[in-house]
């Protein structure tokens, strides 16, 4: 039976990109303060830099990968001992901004009346900071205490810790095909595809499911106990 769903949180639970390009809005308009040629740089060079820098530093903790993006973006404009300040401007918009989808707080309320719920993320949205504070009894962040992020067993092991019940116990749910779904299937997880775009699914992705929205969760969840 499954007693535990753990959940993702950005793009799972949390409407980060709409989040993350206000961030960048909020740092191009200080830019084009700070100095009228940075009229020259745009939104699309902003979010070019967190591509450019992202592969590198994968593994790193996402402060500091956002924080390598934006030294290329105050870079573009000479702007470079302003990274500072630009970077707490990014980060102070970025968090008054993530906030969960219209779906998730409903079906959270609903599956809380027969299930444990846990968040477990590779970022750094605090579930505290991104209106999602009391929401769930654990959390499980990577980087604290020195933990790797997904796909690593270690992260899945923290989760089964926190959780305390054994993995086959535990459904996980996210929309990261390799993080979400086969890391955790590897883990003995069972998996959810949560599939707000509509994306062509995967080959041979071993999700026990596949979803569009939080809501359809509970029923999905239900059946997978039966069976």
């Amino acid at each position: 039976m499954l007693t535990h769903i753990v959940f993702d949180a950005d793009e799972t639970l949390l409407d980060l990109r709409s989040a993350v390009t206000g961030g960048l809005e909020a740092v191009l308009g200080r830019m084009r303060q700070l100095d009228p040629a940075a009229a020259e740089v745009t939104l699309g060079d902003l979010e070019s830099d967190w591509d450019a820098v992202f592969d590198g530093m994968s593994a790193a903790p996402v402060a500091e990968i956002r924080r390598a993006a934006l030294t290329r973006s105050v870079a573009r404009a000479g702007l470079d001992e302003h990274l500072d300040a630009i970077a707490d401007l990014f980060f102070e918009r970025r968090y008054a901004l993530t906030r969960p989808f219209p779906d998730v707080l409903p079906a959270l309320a609903t599956l809380r009346r027969h299930h444990t719920l846990g968040f477990a993320t590779n970022g750094n949205s605090r579930a505290e900071r991104c209106g999602l504070a009391g929401e769930f009894a654990f959390e499980v962040y990577a980087h604290e205490d020195g933990l790797p992020k997904k796909p690593a067993p270690e992260f899945f092991g923290a989760v089964v810790a926190a959780a305390g019940v054994a993995p086959d116990r535990i459904v996980h749910v996210g929309d990261s095909p390799a993080h979400d779904v086969v890391a955790a299937r590897r883990a003995g997880h069972r998996a959810v595809w949560l599939n707000r775009a509509g994306l062509p699914r995967p080959a041979d992705l071993p999700a026990d499911a596949e979803i569009a929205t939080v809501t359809e969760l509970a029923a999905v969840v239900a059946e997978l106990s039966a069976g």
